[in-house]
């Protein structure tokens, strides 16, 4: 096999590890309420917390991939978040658990910008909807196979078993990543494409470029989305559909398996209509509007009361926002030069994890003590749908002339749509 696709099946092994990490609090909530009598607006608060460091490290991480490389910083933050996860096992109240979820935030800030980096700089942009979607497909895997490892260990040992089951055993993945991945500061393992200069991002043009503002208010908004599905959503099926706790990891995780395998199949499918359209853009962003779009499927579940449609609906919207989502990262790689893509990715990461960090805190707020779902539900299903308006907004024309931006050659100009 190919190396470079060896080291895409690694990060797609370790970006579902973190995901499982940081879903774990979601999927043990109910059971932590209870136990340390934690109201909704304190454990909004704890799913939070996580959000909040890594959104601060997002850009100070890519800068550091950009100049050490992938291999090292990769590891030393896999091995802390790994001990952070497992440590929230001997927590005591919500100061241990805030702390600890601090941690876990801060190191898994590295996951996504070194998984993307490394797409970028080892395939064109034309072959790189594919390993974007394996990817995003690990995002996906990683819920699901926490929803279903995670509720079945709390139901058979309890929460505390859980954190440290699943933080310890993600360390097998780590002796693998330093056998296999490319060395630092060399050349990559397949270079595609011609090493960029090094690059200072051109933040005056980038500010005034409606482009720009497009592409953050569109991640913001779909990644508000994602973190309601991911940290709140479990204790909407429990304790507003009637649902088990291994009910609910069967539910949450079904859609979450076949949203990875959907990616998969969209990701290659993409790859061949850009060759044929040859444009990147316009292919894309036909691609994850669309899916955006299907996402706002989840608003049905304000229409339909029954247990029955829930699984459906969430198949629909689930498998809509990993198609958007896969296609929009993508887009976001292939926009700057190679030697800024890690900053890049921080900032559009930074901008995605505030997103983060308001849902579960607006939502613990809008519950209240009766947790009533419906505004909380509304607000996250109409996210997308304005996540596909602000795609169209920058389209392919303006994605293509803010290219030119970030390459230092083209003053910012008001694109046609």
């Amino acid at each position: 096999m190919n190396r470079r696709w060896i080291v895409v099946a690694l990060i797609f092994t370790g970006i579902l590890i973190s995901y499982i990490d940081r879903g774990n609090l979601g999927i043990a909530a109910s059971a932590m309420m209870r136990e340390f009598q934690f109201p909704p607006s304190s454990m909004g608060m704890l799913l939070s917390a996580f959000f909040w460091t890594y959104a601060i490290f997002q850009i100070p991480a890519g800068f550091i991939v950009d100049r050490i490389g992938i291999k090292r910083v990769y590891a030393g933050a896999f091995l802390l978040w790994s001990l952070a996860s497992a440590a929230i096992a001997l927590s005591r109240g919500l100061p241990d658990i805030l702390g600890l979820r601090l941690v876990l935030g801060l190191a898994e800030a590295v996951g996504p910008i070194a998984s993307l980096s490394f797409i970028r700089r080892n395939f064109s942009g034309a072959e790189q909807g594919l390993p974007t979607a394996i990817y995003i497909a690990g995002q996906n895997a990683g819920p699901a196979i926490g929803a279903l490892l995670g509720t079945l260990l709390i139901d058979q040992l309890g929460w505390r078993a859980m954190f440290a089951i699943t933080g310890l055993g993600a360390l097998i993945w780590l002796p693998f990543w330093l056998w296999l991945a490319p060395p630092d500061r060399v050349a990559p393992v397949k270079p595609v494409e011609r090493q960029q200069p090094e690059l200072d991002m051109p933040w005056k043009a980038t500010l005034r470029n409606r482009t720009f503002w497009a592409m953050s208010l569109s991640i913001f908004l779909s990644s508000y989305y994602w973190f309601f599905l991911l940290t709140w959503v479990p204790t909407y099926l429990t304790t507003t559909r009637g649902f088990t706790t291994l009910e609910m990891g069967r539910v949450l995780s079904t859609p979450l398996f076949i949203m990875a395998v959907v990616n998969i199949i969209a990701g290659s499918l993409a790859d061949r209509l850009v060759k044929r359209v040859g444009s990147v853009f316009r292919v894309r962003v036909m691609f994850a509007a669309a899916g955006y779009t299907g996402a706002a499927a989840v608003l049905l579940l304000l229409v339909f009361p029954g247990r029955e449609v829930v699984l459906p609906i969430l198949i629909v919207s689930i498998c809509s926002v990993g198609l958007g989502n896969s296609n929009y990262w993508a887009i976001s790689q292939h926009a700057p030069p190679a030697g800024m893509v890690g900053r890049t990715i921080g900032y559009l990461n930074t901008v995605a994890q505030l997103a983060g960090a308001a849902a579960p805190l607006i939502t613990g707020w809008i519950l209240g003590p009766q947790k009533q779902f419906g505004i909380a539900l509304g607000i996250a299903g109409v996210c997308p749908l304005l996540a596909a308006v602000c795609l169209l907004v920058a389209g392919a024309n303006g994605l293509e002339r803010f290219k030119t931006i970030w390459a230092g050659d083209l003053e910012p100009v008001t694109s046609p749509q």
